[in-house]
């Protein structure tokens, strides 16, 4: 069976209109936070009921939090796009320092090439030294992790090549242990005397003799 077009109008019984309220509320606050993830925003809800009972949801952080944001984002009228004086202020002041910044970069890229000094004040060539100061602790801090890196790398490999030799040597300690611990046994070279000697059994004596 077909549904029903629901006319837009105020529901007149008390009882249907408080059961429609809890179900779109829920269904609201249920499509904010589909919203909120699928599309990674942020989202703030407020409901008033008609006893004036309230109903809030931010899906991300604190309600408080996003009143905040909507506020700052207000008064400096960024929804309108129109920046205001402060603004205008420090974005100028921005890019006086950037400016400055390349005028010594490029300055210090003709010392390196081999220009002159005569259009360069005292101040620029301190502010150039300054420059490669920095730029030298950053090359010397580059060069000490790198180099950190290398030792790192080399130990592990020793420690690598220091495992694999006591394998081996557990090895041959198994296959050649029971040989090594067995006495040495006597040869003719070694004692050849002793092959040569005959001993008898009993001490001849005159006395014993018949």
């Amino acid at each position: 069976m077909a549904r029903g077009k629901i006319q837009m109008k105020k529901i007149e019984n008390p009882v249907h209109r408080q059961v429609t309220f809890c179900k779109r509320r829920a269904g609201l606050l249920k499509k904010a936070k589909e919203l909120s993830v699928l599309c990674d925003a942020e989202i703030g809800v407020f409901i008033y009921s008609s006893d004036g009972k309230l109903y809030d949801l931010a899906t991300k952080g604190s309600m408080q939090g996003l009143i905040e944001r909507y506020m700052k984002c207000n008064r400096t009228g960024v929804q309108t796009g129109q920046p205001n004086d402060k603004q205008v202020m420090d974005l100028k002041e921005e890019i006086s320092m950037l400016k400055q910044e390349i005028d010594v970069l490029q300055k210090g890229l003709s010392f390196v090439s081999g220009g002159g000094t005569s259009s360069t004040t005292l101040n620029e060539l301190n502010d150039l030294e300054k420059h490669l100061e920095v730029c030298i602790y950053h090359i010397r801090s580059t060069k000490m992790d790198i180099m950190f890196q290398e030792i790192q790398l080399l130990k592990n490999k020793e420690g690598i090549l220091q495992a694999a030799n006591e394998h081996l040597q557990e090895k041959v300690d198994e296959q050649y242990g029971i040989n090594a611990n067995m006495p040495p046994v006597l040869t003719d070279i070694q004692y050849p005397l002793w092959t040569n000697i005959q001993c008898p059994l009993a001490i001849q004596n005159e006395i014993y003799q018949c």
